[in-house]
Parts: structure tokens; C-alpha cells; sequence
């Protein structure tokens, strides 16, 4: 029982982190009905970026609680301005001109910005894995037991709380903007008809540009909690990462919030829970399997709804 506990609290971490991730994809995909596959990058960048801030603030662990959450809200702050902008270009260079072509041409196009961003990191960070010593540390022990190898302890670190309060107040955040302000308004009028609500007075391009932005925050993000969960990252992570965000959302439901942070959950746990009790190296192929069953078995994914073809 106690094992298992402890898995749990790994999977529901990871869950979230994945999907933070995948609530990028679901927004522009709920909009503008094109999947941004480089935006596992993007969240690779933000990762990066708040490598760079916290070296340059020269956070460290013995800093103090509150003087470390004051600092992590900066390198925040700062990872989700250049990671937007980093999404903003990705928008308005692979997207924008492409808008009007046929769908496969803004998937080549987002392919290779995903290359794009990846060689660039590369080279400007020697392409080696970037590690980086505990910064947020402590926990709870929740319960323990003896063991024939010795006491076997389930923690709640604080890193995990972190992880998981930022992702449910971001969840929240995101949801309330969507349903009860202007934007999510036009958001939402440009998810069930772009031109009708071009008629209506809403900048369609704007629109499209502020969502990139959003994902884009809620990537940085993302990419920071990974960084400091696991203490390295390299160039290649956002590749696998941001596939895993993908399959989370379909799995949820493409273009619904709650249901990205519910497939989010769910490849967390089967990841996690997978290399638990069965092999490691078949963590991702049970990941992918379950996407699999759920797509024969239920189309639209758990939240999603079937689309309905205008005629």
C-alpha cells in the first residue's frame, strides 16, 4: 500500500506537468484546429530560459523558503516573456501565412520550426544536459513502513506540492479567463466560426497571437517545475515531452481544458505506475497503447465532443 501511495503522488506530479503542456496544445487547436508541434519546444526553451535566470540570480537551495519563492516567481516571469515571444514568432512566421493553404502545409511548417528551436538551443548550449543541484527541498513523510530491505518511507516533497498547487491555480486561472472574460469570448467565437466572428468586429489575428501566448506561459512554466523536479535538462526533452502533452490531450479531448489535464493525469500515472510494477523501458509504449484503446474506443477522446460538419 505504501508503494503504491508513493507512486501515486509521482504520477499525479508528473501528470500535471504534462498537463500544463497539453493545455497549449488544446487551446490553438480548439481555435484555429492546427496542432503547434513545436510547441514541446517551446516548453524546452522555457526550461532553459529559467536555467539562465536562476544561474544569473545565483538562486541556490540554502536561499531561504520565501526568499527562493520570490526568486522562482521571477525566473517565471521571465521564462513565460521569452518563451511567448518565442511562440509569437512560431505563430507569425509558420502559421499566420499558411492560414489559408491546405491543413498539411501548417504541420510541415510547425515540424520545422520544432527543428528550428531545437538545433538552435543546441548550439548556443553546447548540446550537453544541464543539471542543477535541488533548489526547493523538504517534505512530509506521510507514513512508513519496516521492510525486509530496510524502512520504506512515502514522502510529499514540497517540490511535488509546488508542482501540483501552480498547476490547479493555473488550471483555474486559464479556465476563468476563457469562460468569463472578452477574450475568451472571442476565443471561443473563433473556435465555432473564425469568419462570422471576423464579421462581428473581432481581430482574428490578434485573438490567434494572445492564445499562442497563453500556451506559451503555461509551457515556461511547465518547463520550469520539470527542471527543478528532475535537476537536468537537455535540448532533446521537449521533443518527447511535448509528444506525451499530445497524446494527453487527445486523450482528454483535443480543445477541452479539463479534459488536457485529465489525459495529463492519466499518462502521468500509467507512465509512472508502468515503471513501477512492469519494465521501464515500456513505460512509453503503455503510454501510447492506452491512446491507442481509448481512440478505437471512444473517438473524441474522454471530455471531447464530436464535431458536427457544417452543411
Amino acid at each position: 500500500m505504501e508503494y503504491f501511495l508513493q507512486q501515486l503522488i509521482n504520477g499525479i506530479t508528473l501528470g500535471s506537468i504534462y498537463g500544463l503542456i497539453a493545455i497549449g496544445y488544446t487551446m490553438v487547436y480548439g481555435i484555429i484546429g492546427m496542432i503547434n508541434f513545436a510547441h514541446g519546444d517551446v516548453f524546452m526553451v522555457g526550461g532553459f530560459v529559467s536555467l539562465i535566470a536562476i544561474v544569473a540570480l545565483g538562486i541556490t537551495g540554502g536561499s531561504g523558503f520565501f526568499p527562493i519563492i520570490l526568486a522562482l516567481v521571477l525566473v517565471v516571469f521571465i521564462a513565460m516573456i521569452i518563451a511567448s515571444a518565442y511562440n509569437w514568432t512560431v505563430e507569425r512566421v509558420a502559421y499566420r501565412p499558411l492560414r489559408g493553404s491546405f491543413r498539411l502545409a501548417p504541420l510541415i511548417s510547425a515540424i520545422g520550426m520544432s527543428i528550428v528551436l531545437q538545433e538552435f538551443v543546441r548550439i548556443a548550449q553546447d548540446g550537453r544536459p544541464k543539471p542543477l543541484q535541488p533548489i526547493v527541498t523538504g517534505g512530509y513523510e506521510i507514513m512508513s513502513r519496516a521492510a525486509a530491505q530496510g524502512e520504506f518511507i512515502v514522502r510529499l516533497s514540497n517540490m511535488q506540492i509546488f508542482i501540483i498547487i501552480t498547476t490547479l491555480v493555473l488550471m483555474a486561472l486559464f479556465t476563468a479567463i476563457i469562460t468569463r472574460t472578452s477574450l475568451g469570448r472571442a476565443q471561443r467565437s473563433c473556435e465555432q466560426d473564425m469568419k462570422m466572428a471576423s464579421l462581428l468586429g473581432i481581430d482574428i489575428n490578434k485573438t490567434i497571437s494572445i492564445t499562442f501566448i497563453m500556451g506559451a506561459a503555461l509551457a515556461a512554466v511547465a518547463g520550469l517545475m520539470f527542471f527543478l523536479y528532475y535537476g537536468v535538462t537537455d535540448f532533446y526533452v521537449g521533443f518527447l515531452a511535448g509528444i506525451k502533452a499530445f497524446t494527453a490531450a487527445v486523450l482528454g479531448g483535443i480543445g477541452s481544458i479539463p479534459g488536457a489535464m485529465i489525459g495529463g493525469l492519466i499518462i502521468g500515472l500509467i507512465e509512472v505506475f508502468w515503471s513501477a510494477y512492469f519494465t521501464i523501458e515500456y513505460k512509453d509504449v503503455a503510454a501510447f497503447a492506452m491512446l491507442a484503446a481509448v481512440l478505437i474506443f471512444l473517438p473524441q477522446g474522454i471530455l471531447g465532443k464530436p464535431e458536427v460538419e457544417k452543411v
